[in-house]
């Protein structure tokens, strides 16, 4: 006996493999007694004491009041005489398809007017040639930003103009032209 509690001492409990065997007895040792001291389960009641229904935290007979709830889109604001946003698109747009066959210079005059000064600027050597389309084929659609910004997109012949209209004091200007392929 004194041989055995000596082998088990000096060589087993020294190894790696005694270690593991020793943790483990710990481990399913205070595993057990934690069983015996909390008393017998609800079989019925699973893992957890989870409610049986989600939890709300919101009126559910209320809106949507999350983050990526959009709000009403903005209305466009014109000062009284002058162009609405819809308008100033679609006249910007029977300026620019006049470009083929036109002089850059009097292209460019149709244009200014309906134009932002930043937009001109960004015009000023572009070639009315190079417009490539030639008629409209719809109505003109905004999609308002701000109260001062809104997004028309005019349908062509060939693809549609994207316009995107500023008013900084209730007249609404084109600041920037973008064209779309079908």
């Amino acid at each position: 006996m004194r041989r055995a509690l000596e082998f088990l001492f000096t060589r087993v409990l020294r190894s790696r493999l005694g270690i593991a065997l020793v943790i483990a007895a710990l481990v399913f040792g205070v595993i057990g007694a934690a069983r015996l001291v909390s008393g017998p389960l609800d079989p019925a009641a699973g893992l957890s004491s989870r409610p049986r229904e989600p939890i709300s935290t919101v009126d559910p007979q209320v809106g949507d009041d999350g983050v990526l709830a959009s709000p009403a889109a903005p209305t466009p604001k014109t000062r009284p005489g002058e162009l609405p946003p819809e308008e100033a698109a679609a006249r910007f747009t029977t300026a620019w398809l006049t470009g083929p066959g036109s002089s850059a210079d009097d292209w460019q005059a149709q244009l200014r007017p309906l134009s932002t000064s930043a937009l001109t600027e960004k015009l000023t050597g572009a070639d009315p040639e190079s417009v490539p389309a030639r008629r409209v084929t719809g109505q003109v659609t905004l999609r308002p930003r701000t109260e001062a910004f809104v997004e028309a997109l005019i349908p062509l012949d060939n693809g549609r103009l994207r316009l995107e209209l500023v008013s900084p004091e209730g007249r609404w200007l084109v600041d920037a032209v973008d064209w779309e392929r079908p």
